[in-house]
């Protein structure tokens, strides 16, 4: 029981409930306010400020004397779950109770944050430093809804504080590479949903079990837990002329040790009584090819194509240092099968230069789901999505510009949900729906040349 209940606390805190529409899986794209009014295509053979060096650190080889660029994303999802709650169980005969489980905008407002350095050093070296949000969420369902039992609350926030080094080679040739420093926190909490109710007054429950039964709302088990994780990341980029440029980059995995405490009735009885444990997982892996031509004096397009490890991501599976087997080894339990596979994303934009003040920028792209329809859960509710983007850039001072980035995120049809959870033995809940929305993001950002 106490593994039962901290293996679906700790896979809740890593992939939330339904906020994963920004990206493929449960990543987030939002490098830079700048990118996103292009729909982030060409980023890897871009180099408008510091912010390059989020998605190859090849390109800081083209920032001259030393840049500041901060700025954030407001992230605005209009996600909906909605669908059917089926409670199967002997004390209720033969037949499942069946109740709607719909949950409207269950996912939170948030706002990305991002700050990043460029030193040049000299005519071949320049350092700089990336500080981002590479993923993020924050749920939020009634405590007493029908679908409680699979999560009521969840949170989780990492930052990327990511080192970089660029060495230019000649006028052709640029490559970079950064350590990857990941830190991430996270909390979950799962409640009694109302027909618990019916099942206490059901008179086919004896009262030795109805007794025990906890009220609706009542936290039935929470979690919180973080960790650091470390990996590297390396590019390089092709001046093939002056007008055409190519870029190339490659983020290895981080591994995390997710390691948490557990609380909350249902297996303690409301005691003072910890469960601990970890969870490991990589972040998987990445590239990005990327493209970027000039093709007249005030008209440039930029491409990427984008690829992500997924199929690293086949099961969770939990450890409990606290219970070892008879043979030394330590207890663990697969929490979920996900069966993920390798996704792709395609961005196409444009930048036009009005005049030395005002620049233009749009964008479309499609980043395709990392799962199939059989293996979708509640928990990554991920479908394809398509991305429409605009943006603009006004050149405030010879060294101070500020640019405006507006993203519209359409998700591609409905996403089917089918999953079960058994409570204590006494009854099977199936939750059968889809996940519907989109999401909106908007975004500024400041850079300053000194």
């Amino acid at each position: 029981m106490k593994k039962t209940v901290l293996t679906v606390a700790i896979s809740a805190i890593v992939f939330g409930a339904t906020t994963q529409v920004n990206a493929a899986g449960f990543q987030l794209a939002e490098s830079s306010a700048t990118g996103l009014g292009r729909a982030y295509a060409g980023e890897a053979a871009m180099a408008d400020n510091a912010s390059t060096q989020a998605r190859n650190p090849a390109m800081l080889a083209y920032l001259e004397g030393r840049q500041l660029s901060t700025g954030g994303i407001y992230v605005m999802p209009d996600v909906d779950v909605l669908g059917d709650v089926s409670v199967t169980s002997p004390l209720l005969g033969s037949d499942a109770v069946v109740m709607n489980a719909d949950e409207i905008d269950v996912a939170d407002n948030a706002l990305v944050p991002n700050f990043y350095y460029s030193n040049q050093l000299n005519d071949h070296w320049t350092w700089g430093l990336a500080v981002n949000a590479n993923y993020g969420l924050a749920t939020e369902t009634d405590t007493t809804s029908a679908a409680a039992i699979f999560g009521s609350h969840t949170s989780i926030t990492t930052v990327e504080f990511n080192p970089n080094i660029a060495y230019r080679i000649d006028d052709e040739f640029t490559v970079g590479a950064g350590l990857r420093m990941v830190y991430g926190e996270g909390e979950v909490s799962a409640t009694t949903p109302a027909w618990i109710g019916a099942i206490s007054a059901n008179p086919n429950v004896p009262a030795s079990i109805s007794a025990r039964l906890p009220s609706a709302g009542t936290e039935l088990k929470s979690m919180e837990g973080d960790d650091i994780g470390y990996g590297w990341k390396a590019g390089a980029s092709w001046q093939i002329n002056a007008n055409n440029r190519i870029g190339l980059a490659y983020h290895s995995g981080v591994d995390l040790d997710l390691d948490g405490t557990v609380s909350g009735v249902v297996y303690n009885g409301g005691q003072d009584i910890t469960i601990k444990g970890y969870l490991p997982i990589e972040l998987p892996a990445f590239a990005e090819l990327a493209s970027y031509h000039q093709l007249t004096e005030n008209w440039a397009m930029h491409a990427s194509i984008n690829w992500t490890e997924w199929s690293t991501f086949e099961r969770l599976v939990a450890y409990f240092p606290g219970e070892v087997k008879p043979t030394g080894d330590i207890e663990s339990d697969i929490v979920k099968e996900e069966n993920f596979k390798d996704s792709m994303r395609y961005a196409i934009g444009t930048t036009y230069t009005v005049n030395d003040q005002w620049t233009l920028r749009a964008g479309v792209a499609l980043d395709n789901t990392a799962v199939d329809d059989e293996h979708r859960t509640t928990t990554i509710p991920d479908t394809d999505r398509f991305w429409f983007s605009m943006g603009t850039g006004y050149q405030v001072s010879e060294n101070l510009s500020v640019d405006l980035g507006v993203t519209y995120i359409r998700m591609h049809g409905d996403a089917p949900i089918s999953e079960s959870q058994d409570l204590l033995g006494l009854a099977t809940i199936d939750f059968n729906g889809e996940a519907t929305g989109d999401v909106w993001l908007t975004g500024v950002q400041l850079s300053y040349k000194m």
